[in-house]
């Protein structure tokens, strides 16, 4: 992170080429930020697993899941690269069937073995192609052709893409996430997806970069696209661990978007923008790993107190269990991105670089950057809408089920561990400055871009008219509020007694847990909005009494929120693999014979085309 270290090789590891290690600022940015997860998902392990009573198998495979994610950033080469990877998938894959005996679990492990097996193809294809051109170690790779580049760019991205979660690459994602364990769940989301954005970073603008304008273009439109569709499908999920995994697309598209912004802005000549665009963009990969992390952890103690992720069933935590209340308020905040959130500083930044982007007579820009505006205003708005709906009615208000109102606090091992990312949200929104050493360090080695924002006290944006100061705000808040508190305890001496009356209840005789709102009917409106995006499907079943229908024996409202994509194109595309497969293997007979006959058809092809 200060400096590259010394080139480390191992020859004996792997034949031929060996692996090759080499930490540079960028690698060493991603460590720190995996390292910092993976310690406090260490420390909440200890109580879950004592809850949960895992074997053996996960117990072994989770340090060795974050030694792979610590060795993708650290490879020097593209086959320790590779290499790394695809350990790091097998490794994940094992995690997420921790509980294998849930079809659900073994459902989205198919679809996550699958995705990231088809990623991990195209990536394998354009880090080859690169690596043949050029060079197998990254520090020799020079000038690549043009052809190439472009080639290496489209299957770098797919593969990136899958892993991070981008549209339309993101199924796997709202499916192994709410199934693994919680920790798990929280190294995928705060660590694993980030180094899909490693990807793109040291790939795609470090080595092939500075590329042309419709690489910008491109990680633009993904990335706003998938910060629109995943904060909308956050916005009206009742799982909470679901809401959650579509939260970090709608991060990791946020993201993506001001990386595309860094590079127009820096291919246009504005500098300025562009450093700033890739400082939100890192310091947005901070915050959401810190933020995220702590609200899977909070997630996972919920999921262990009450053995519930609905929030239609939870509700009144926040008197069993407060401190996890409190942390899960923390991580809200930071997702929602509102002042004095881990998120704020990052989206205020991005915010910047797009209105202060100066297009001049630039057409591209001047059409472009309003639309991104457009795109990362909505998805700041329907973050806060989805945050409030999670810890509303996840953890306030009265509880919703028996499960609920027996809640329990976690243990004293899953708190410390929450306190710690709570803590870095809390500097990530204060003092955002304490990070800047490590972003100007890591945004020198990305061509063409400027001097980095000074993060420290007052936020300024070298070059734009705009400025800020969160630490004051954060004073002017905590006074706001002791005035408030002193004024209150003032006013209530001088109020009479106070008595207690019957509440009238529009004649009920009792308020009950049903009386409250729910989080599908909060998400309601949303839910008619953006029907066409959507597409909510809902039903009554209305059953009769034998002999006579018209006595109603049995009602059921039915409610499911599909994900589009998925049901559009990757449905379709499953069953027409399973209708070849199925043809396949009426090809495979058994006889010895019929396949003596195929070998010696393919023999006459070859020999054919060889000719």
């Amino acid at each position: 992170m200060f400096g590259a270290l010394p080139t480390v090789r191992i020859g004996w590891l792997l034949p031929l080429l060996g692996v090759q290690l080499r930490v540079e600022p960028l690698g060493g940015f991603f460590m720190v930020l995996t390292g910092a997860v993976a310690v406090a998902a260490g420390l909440y392990w200890i109580g879950y697993s004592r809850h949960e009573g895992f074997g053996a198998v996960p117990l072994t495979a989770l340090p060795v899941f974050v030694v792979t994610l610590l060795a993708v950033p650290a490879a020097g080469s593209v086959t320790t690269f590779l290499f790394a990877w695809e350990l790091m998938a097998l490794t994940s894959l094992v995690l997420v069937l921790t509980d294998q005996q849930r079809s659900e679990v073994r459902s989205a492990a198919l679809i996550y073995a699958v995705m990231t097996q088809l990623g991990f193809l195209t990536l394998l294809l354009g880090m080859v192609i690169l690596a043949a051109t050029t060079d197998d170690v990254f520090a020799r790779i020079g000038a690549v052709p043009d052809g190439v580049r472009n080639t290496v760019f489209v299957l770098t991205l797919i593969g990136f893409g899958s892993k991070a979660g981008l549209l339309p690459l993101h199924a796997w994602l709202p499916r192994a996430h709410p199934e693994a364990p919680s920790p798990v769940s929280a190294l995928l989301s705060a660590a694993m997806v980030n180094l899909g954005v490693y990807g793109i970073i040291r790939i795609d603008m470090q080595l092939l970069g500075p590329g042309p304008r419709w690489w910008a273009l491109t990680l633009l439109a993904v990335g706003g696209v998938s910060a629109v569709y995943g904060v909308l499908q956050a916005s009206v999920a009742t799982d909470l661990k679901r809401l959650l995994a579509y939260s970090t697309t709608e991060n990791i598209g946020l993201i993506t978007l001001g990386l595309g912004a860094a590079m127009l802005l820096a291919g246009a000549g504005s500098q300025p923008a562009a450093a700033v665009a890739l400082t939100a963009a890192l310091l947005h990969l901070i915050a959401h790993s810190a933020f995220k992390s702590l609200g899977f952890f909070a997630a996972g103690s919920v999921l262990a107190a009450t053995g519930l992720r609905d929030l239609d069933r939870l509700g009144g935590l926040v008197r069993r269990m407060p401190l996890t209340t409190a942390l899960f308020g923390v991580a809200a905040l930071g997702a929602a991105g509102l002042p004095l959130g881990a998120g704020f500083v990052s989206e205020w930044l991005l915010i910047q670089s797009l209105i202060n982007a100066r297009p001049g007579d630039d057409v591209t820009i001047a059409l472009v950057t309003p639309l991104a505006v457009a795109a990362v205003a909505l998805t700041a708005g329907l973050g806060v809408a989805a945050m409030v709906k999670a810890f509303g009615f996840g953890f306030l208000a009265r509880p919703r089920s028996d499960a609920a109102a027996a809640a329990r606090e976690s243990p004293d091992t899953m708190i410390a561990a929450m306190a710690l990312p709570a803590a870095a949200c809390v500097v990530l929104a204060v003092v955002p400055g304490a990070v800047a050493p490590m972003l100007n360090r890591v945004i020198a080695t990305v061509p063409v871009f400027g001097d980095s924002p000074a993060l420290g006290v007052f936020v300024r944006l070298p070059g734009l008219d705009a400025s800020m100061a969160p630490g004051l705000l954060a004073a002017a808040l905590a006074a706001a509020v002791l005035l408030v508190a002193i004024g209150s305890r003032w006013r209530s001496r001088r109020r009479p007694a106070p008595a207690t009356v019957p509440l009238w209840a529009c004649g009920a005789d009792e308020l009950t847990p049903r009386m409250q709102y729910t989080a599908t009917s909060f998400a309601q409106p949303l839910q008619q909005v953006f029907d066409d995006v959507l597409r909510f499907d809902t039903g009554v079943e209305v059953s009769g009494q034998a002999p006579s229908t018209y006595v109603v024996d049995r009602i059921a409202y039915r409610a499911r929120i599909a994900d589009v994509i998925e049901d559009r194109w990757y449905t379709p595309v499953t069953r027409a693999v399973g209708a070849a497969a199925q043809l396949v293997r009426r090809a495979h007979t058994g006889s010895v014979h019929l396949y003596l006959a195929y070998g010696a058809i393919g023999v006459l092809i070859a020999l054919l085309v060889a000719r």
